[in-house]
């Protein structure tokens, strides 16, 4: 079982212990230093008697409360706190509704790493990029600026990490509002020659070999982005509905919808060059063969049926639209179409009519070419729900319907992708949920914890669960669910 949604925690200091980690730190603090001031600067004082001698002093002293010496070293150091948290980004520049335009005649600084580097006889233009958004900052820079000599002597490249102050000006070129004219320039990382991401265009499968690089590119850039917003989406809608975050554990001895049956943890796969014929190929995977990332966010909802889970998972699926349009631009669909299998038989002719590879009738699960024929052309283009599926294709915990011959599921189909939730309302009746272990012959101590649940103050309850690689796949239109994880895992392929 995987987790309800993954946790996005930022590290918050309290004022009182930033400033009492701060307070042995010299005051002159204010001198300008060329890119990155230290830490901490040498003095003859040992720090940890300067520290207690403070602390001390204002314990002891009649004139001065803590509160007031806290108040005071506030004062006094929480601007520096806060220069040092916040930095400009190229997005704060650029992002606006003005692009820029507001910012003219302002000196500002910017770091990032040069994406494009061309010099001419009597300027040299310099692209940057910090990864803050798609757009690139263009730095424009002539001979008199200060550090000129690391460009006209190579050591500023493709791929190199910069720190430049310049001020911002309107644009000449057509490309973008703004440009920096450049006053300094300061090299921070050197990049080699050999850097593999220069501006030619390289192949998807290239760039899966350089995952620690290609989040510099466009494409991985954007991905990433529409990727935190999506789960910073996810973790404001769920709080702001009252659920609760819990880690549950990632490898289980439960045999759900028949994963057991493929799934192994095993030292003996062989090494990438032998996979081909290795057990490698019981690992779970998709409809289209590929390696099932799908479980990640899996919300459960008490007191609730089909009809609340289906609710919750359309009103979800609308707050990512909300979030995810900004970012990647073509938006997520807003409109769903809920359908049951009973009424199959409307599509079932005109789906054999397609000619699909793989025949349409009931009792067999629905396969990607049909999903997608639902989603693409048999409403338009729109998210799908398709519920109440053949009990003998679903897992033993989904509640039976009256009719005996199906169960209280739902899956949220998307165009281009297919299934992207799959949810149930959960068999809660101890007496049902007993006898669907008995047809299916799983043994009924091995779910012990399970029917106690049953035993204990049972109520009607449902979830579902997302595929979140998916979910960022429909966003972007990346056609490869690789190109949606950051470090991908496949078989024989783990090196980052």
């Amino acid at each position: 079982m995987a987790t309800a949604f993954v946790p996005s925690t930022t590290l918050r200091l309290r004022p009182y212990s930033t400033l009492r980690c701060l307070s042995f730190y010299p005051k002159n603090l204010t001198k300008p230093y060329p890119v990155f001031p230290p830490l901490i600067r040498r003095s003859p004082i040992s720090p940890r008697r300067f520290f207690s001698s403070v602390i001390s002093g204002a314990l002891h002293s009649g004139e001065r409360t803590k509160s007031e010496l806290a108040e005071k070293q506030k004062g006094q150091m929480g601007s520096k706190v806060g220069e040092f948290r916040k930095k400009l980004k190229i997005v704060d520049v650029k992002g606006g509704p003005d692009e820029g335009l507001d910012r003219v005649g302002l000196m500002i600084v910017v770091a990032g790493w040069v994406r494009t580097l061309r010099a001419q006889s009597s300027v040299t233009f310099i692209e940057v990029n910090d990864g803050s958004c798609l757009s690139n900052m263009q730095c424009v820079m002539t001979s008199d600026a200060e550090g000129y000599d690391q460009v006209k002597s190579g050591l500023i490249t493709t791929g190199a990490s910069i720190w430049i102050q310049g001020n911002v000006v309107p644009s000449q070129g057509s490309k973008q509002k703004v440009e920096l004219k450049v006053n300094k320039i300061v090299l921070v990382g050197k990049s080699d020659p050999s850097y593999p991401i220069q501006k030619k265009r390289v192949s998807r499968e290239f760039l899966r070999t350089k995952a620690h690089l290609r989040p510099r590119t466009n494409t991985f850039g954007a991905v990433a982005r529409v990727r935190n917003a999506l789960a910073y989406a996810t973790h404001k809608f769920f709080q702001e509905n009252g659920f609760i975050w819990i880690s549950s554990p990632i490898i289980t001895a439960s045999d759900c919808e028949g994963a057991g049956e493929q799934f192994c943890v095993t030292t003996l796969i062989p090494s990438s060059r032998e996979a081909v014929e290795s057990p490698v190929d019981a690992i779970p995977k998709t409809k289209d063969g590929l390696i099932d990332w799908s479980q990640m966010i899996e919300p459960e909802l008490a007191f609730a049926d089909l009809k609340d889970d289906m609710a919750c998972a359309t009103a979800y699926l609308h707050i990512l639209n909300l979030w995810g349009q900004p970012i990647g631009g073509a938006g997520l669909g807003c409109q769903q179409t809920v359908f049951s299998l009973e009424i199959f038989d409307n599509f079932s002719g005109c789906m054999v009519q397609r000619g699909f590879s793989l025949l349409v009738k009931w009792g067999c699960d629905l396969q990607s070419e049909h999903e997608r024929y639902l989603t693409e052309e048999a409403f338009g283009g729109c998210p799908v729900i398709v519920s109440d599926y053949p009990k003998e294709i679903k897992a033993f915990y989904m509640r039976q319907n009256d009719d005996g011959r199906t169960v209280a599921a739902m899956d949220m189909l998307v165009p281009r992708i297919g299934e992207l939730i799959g949810g149930s309302q959960r068999e809660e009746r101890l007496e049902y949920l007993e006898g669907r272990l008995d047809e299916l012959k799983l043994n009924r101590d091995t779910y012990w914890w399970y029917l106690d649940l049953r035993h204990y103050g049972s109520v009607p309850h449902a979830g579902f669960g997302l595929g979140f690689e998916r979910l960022v796949q429909f966003a972007t239109g990346v056609e490869n669910i690789r190109d949606a994880i950051p470090f991908p895992r496949t078989p024989g392929s783990a090196e980052f």
